[in-house]
Protein backbone atom coordinates (compact mmCIF):
# COMPACT_ATOMS: atom_id res chain seq x y z
CA UNK A 1 0.00 0.00 0.00
CA UNK A 2 2.66 2.63 0.75
CA UNK A 3 5.08 1.77 -2.25
CA UNK A 4 2.03 1.56 -4.95
CA UNK A 5 -0.83 3.80 -3.46
CA UNK A 6 0.98 6.77 -0.96
CA UNK A 7 4.54 6.95 -3.29
CA UNK A 8 6.49 6.91 0.39
CA UNK A 9 8.72 4.42 1.27
CA UNK A 10 7.85 1.64 3.96
CA UNK A 11 11.54 1.98 6.05
CA UNK A 12 12.73 -0.48 8.17
CA UNK A 13 10.87 -3.95 9.59
CA UNK A 14 13.54 -5.14 11.35
CA UNK A 15 11.83 -4.68 14.81
CA UNK A 16 8.21 -5.10 13.68
CA UNK A 17 6.75 -8.24 15.77
CA UNK A 18 3.47 -9.99 14.34
CA UNK A 19 0.99 -10.06 17.01
CA UNK A 20 0.47 -13.93 17.59
CA UNK A 21 -2.89 -15.27 16.58
CA UNK A 22 -4.55 -16.51 20.09
CA UNK A 23 -5.28 -20.39 20.30
CA UNK A 24 -8.82 -22.21 20.05
CA UNK A 25 -9.90 -24.88 22.12
CA UNK A 26 -11.20 -27.61 20.18
CA UNK A 27 -15.08 -28.74 21.20
CA UNK A 28 -15.19 -32.26 22.38
CA UNK A 29 -18.50 -33.84 22.94
CA UNK A 30 -18.69 -36.09 26.21
CA UNK A 31 -19.18 -39.93 26.02
CA UNK A 32 -22.88 -39.46 26.92
CA UNK A 33 -23.37 -36.28 24.82
CA UNK A 34 -22.38 -38.76 21.89
CA UNK A 35 -24.54 -41.43 22.77
CA UNK A 36 -27.21 -39.72 23.11
CA UNK A 37 -26.88 -38.60 19.50
CA UNK A 38 -26.03 -41.68 18.31
CA UNK A 39 -29.55 -42.80 19.83
CA UNK A 40 -31.11 -40.47 17.08
CA UNK A 41 -29.35 -42.42 14.35
CA UNK A 42 -30.97 -44.41 11.81
CA UNK A 43 -29.18 -47.61 10.63
CA UNK A 44 -26.94 -45.68 7.33
CA UNK A 45 -26.66 -42.67 9.44
CA UNK A 46 -25.28 -44.28 12.65
CA UNK A 47 -22.46 -46.39 11.01
CA UNK A 48 -21.47 -42.98 9.01
CA UNK A 49 -21.59 -41.33 12.33
CA UNK A 50 -19.44 -44.18 14.17
CA UNK A 51 -16.78 -44.64 11.30
CA UNK A 52 -16.42 -40.65 11.49
CA UNK A 53 -16.28 -40.05 15.33
CA UNK A 54 -14.39 -43.36 16.36
CA UNK A 55 -11.95 -44.12 13.45
CA UNK A 56 -11.60 -40.05 13.45
CA UNK A 57 -12.64 -39.38 9.41
CA UNK A 58 -13.45 -36.84 7.80
CA UNK A 59 -17.18 -36.91 5.72
CA UNK A 60 -15.52 -37.30 2.35
CA UNK A 61 -13.55 -39.81 3.34
CA UNK A 62 -16.47 -42.23 4.86
CA UNK A 63 -18.18 -41.53 2.00
CA UNK A 64 -15.39 -42.84 -0.35
CA UNK A 65 -14.80 -45.65 1.69
CA UNK A 66 -15.60 -49.51 -0.52
CA UNK A 67 -15.92 -52.89 1.06
CA UNK A 68 -12.22 -53.88 0.27
CA UNK A 69 -11.12 -50.70 2.33
CA UNK A 70 -12.02 -52.73 5.35
CA UNK A 71 -10.11 -55.59 7.18
CA UNK A 72 -12.38 -57.07 9.42
CA UNK A 73 -9.22 -59.59 10.30
CA UNK A 74 -7.35 -56.59 11.53
CA UNK A 75 -9.36 -54.21 12.12
CA UNK A 76 -8.05 -51.49 10.04
CA UNK A 77 -9.59 -49.24 7.49
CA UNK A 78 -8.03 -47.97 4.33
CA UNK A 79 -8.46 -44.54 3.60
CA UNK A 80 -7.43 -43.96 -0.41
CA UNK A 81 -7.07 -40.49 -1.34
CA UNK A 82 -7.22 -38.68 2.07
CA UNK A 83 -6.70 -35.27 3.15
CA UNK A 84 -3.37 -33.93 0.72
CA UNK A 85 -4.31 -37.00 -1.65
CA UNK A 86 -2.39 -39.45 0.55
CA UNK A 87 -3.41 -43.06 1.53
CA UNK A 88 -3.47 -43.63 5.51
CA UNK A 89 -4.36 -46.78 7.39
CA UNK A 90 -6.42 -46.26 10.72
CA UNK A 91 -8.31 -48.49 13.18
CA UNK A 92 -12.03 -50.11 12.79
CA UNK A 93 -13.81 -49.39 16.08
CA UNK A 94 -15.48 -51.77 18.24
CA UNK A 95 -18.44 -50.61 18.15
CA UNK A 96 -18.98 -50.64 14.24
Amino acid sequence: MYKEVLHQPIGDLAGVVRAKKPTKLPVVLTRGEVKAVWQHLAAPSWLMASLLYGAGLRLMECLRLRIKDVDFATRQLTVREGKGAHDRVTMLPDSV
